[in-house]
């Protein structure tokens, strides 16, 4: 069954332009549809299906700055300042609380990793502090077992994926923005070379600026106008149960086994770090050779997957016509099937980890597709080639926590602002250079 998610109300008329459209509803899209709204844009943001309906709630919820890639970290750190502001600033709480998380090990090699990062950490102003095998054994207590060591990351915190996206599009909404739900775009019009339009399953709004922010959908559709934008998609297995536990679990606790965050309702988000199934998909075949190395490194945690891939075209690498239905409205949410396999070991490490939870029922499970890029780092700014298209997508898994920021951080680009951070490491021509399939150490 689908993952939880908060149902909204939005608009159902079609604006004849806007400064920006902005092209996916998820944790992404409705930031940047946000930030540009604050600042006085006039915003559309599209969605084909339902707000945040696909990865953006199927996720942990985890807002980290731990263990980020170096050039991810500033986001990280500026969305945790923007998770903090939300509620107040727009009346709905989207569930974010700087609850810290906690990572439990016994591989000692994994442990000096965290203590490496700790170090970088400490030159950029993050805190995290290193537990010795007593301060692990105190916070792991409901596992009721020894460990050799572990990180509390303090001021890191989770949010409600079933909330977060909807509730800033709420904030669209309430600072003037326009948020359409099932309403596909089919499309970007191009005058001169230059973005004039955007062709929906409803009509064409006139813009000169477009945001691709459609996840999965990223690529397929840039595609349509001849941008190549490596990405590959992995699915994930992730399941909930009830409420109630026996033991002081912590609210977001990670294991190589297994790792655990506490839900809106008091239940619980289970699922294995980096565990995916690698659908065949036309786009991942065409891309093979730039995701090898990536893989290669994940392979304990990949597995072949299904043909499902395929048959949601979401990684087509056909070229789909403007006024016809496109793949887009024959699947307006990503709804993979989990791999019951997986979710039912899944549930078996949680339960020997954590005997508090062996009576806690499963509510749901399910699956999602995550976007990756070859060297994990998004996709975030404008394509060269066609002036007033930027593209915002490629999150590798850690869209939810760095949305904000993401958001944040496109809205200051096309409104001229400073911007808080140097976009040069996310764009786009990074992958036409030789380093791009090296990711940085940290």
């Amino acid at each position: 069954m689908p993952a939880p998610l908060m149902t909204i109300a939005t608009g159902t008329d079609l604006p004849a332009r806007a400064d920006v459209v902005v092209i996916g509803g998820g944790i992404v899209g409705t930031s940047i549809a946000y930030y540009l709204a604050r600042s006085g844009v006039s915003v559309v943001l599209l969605e084909k299906g339902r707000i945040g309906a696909e990865q953006s709630s199927r996720n942990w919820g985890w807002c980290r700055q731990q263990n980020r890639d170096a050039r991810e970290l500033p986001m990280a750190t500026k969305s945790l300042e923007l998770w903090d502001a939300l509620a107040a600033e727009i009346g709905e709480d989207a569930g974010f609380r700087r609850c810290g998380l906690t990572y439990l090990s016994d591989d000692e090699s994994e442990i000096a990793g965290w203590a490496k990062w700790r170090d970088f950490a400490i030159t950029q102003g993050v805190r995290t502090a290193m537990l010795t095998p007593q301060e692990a054994a105190e916070r792991g207590r409901a596992t009721a077992k020894a460990w050799k060591g572990g990180v509390f990351s303090q001021d890191d915190g989770i949010a409600d994926p079933s909330r977060a996206a909807p509730v800033l599009a709420l904030g669209v909404i309430k600072y003037g923005g326009v948020v359409l739900q099932e309403c596909a775009a089919r499309g970007v019009e191009l005058s001169a070379g230059r973005v004039s339009g955007v062709v929906t399953e409803k009509g064409t709004i006139a813009t000169s600026q477009v945001v691709v922010a459609g996840g999965a959908w990223a690529s397929s559709f840039c595609h349509q106008l001849g941008v190549g934008m490596p990405q590959a998609s992995t699915r994930s297995t992730i399941l909930s149960v009830g409420p109630g536990a026996a033991g002081d679990i912590p609210p977001a606790l990670h294991t190589k086994d297994v790792s655990i965050t506490a839900r809106g309702d008091g239940g619980w988000t289970l699922a294995v770090s980096g565990r995916a199934q690698l659908d065949p998909t036309p786009q991942n075949i065409r891309y093979a050779k730039a995701f090898l190395p990536m893989f290669t490194r994940r392979w304990g945690n990949l597995s072949a997957g299904s043909l499902q891939g395929w048959g949601w075209k979401h990684e087509t690498r056909r070229i789909w016509k403007l006024d016809r239905p496109t793949p887009m409205e024959r699947a307006r949410i990503l709804d993979p099937k989990p791999n019951r396999a997986i979710a039912q070991d899944t549930l078996a490490r949680a339960r020997k980890l954590l005997p508090g939870l062996s009576a806690n029922p499963v509510q749901a499970t399910w699956a999602g597709y995550i976007d990756s890029t070859p060297d994990g780092v998004p996709v975030i700014g404008p394509v060269d080639k066609i002036p007033g298209l930027m593209i915002a997508a490629g999150f590798s898994g850690h869209g939810f926590g760095i949305g904000p920021g993401a958001g944040l951080l496109v809205a200051q680009m096309l409104t001229g602002q400073a911007t808080f951070v140097d976009p040069a490491n996310y764009r786009l021509e990074r992958f036409a250079k030789a380093s791009w399939g090296k990711v940085s150490e940290f």
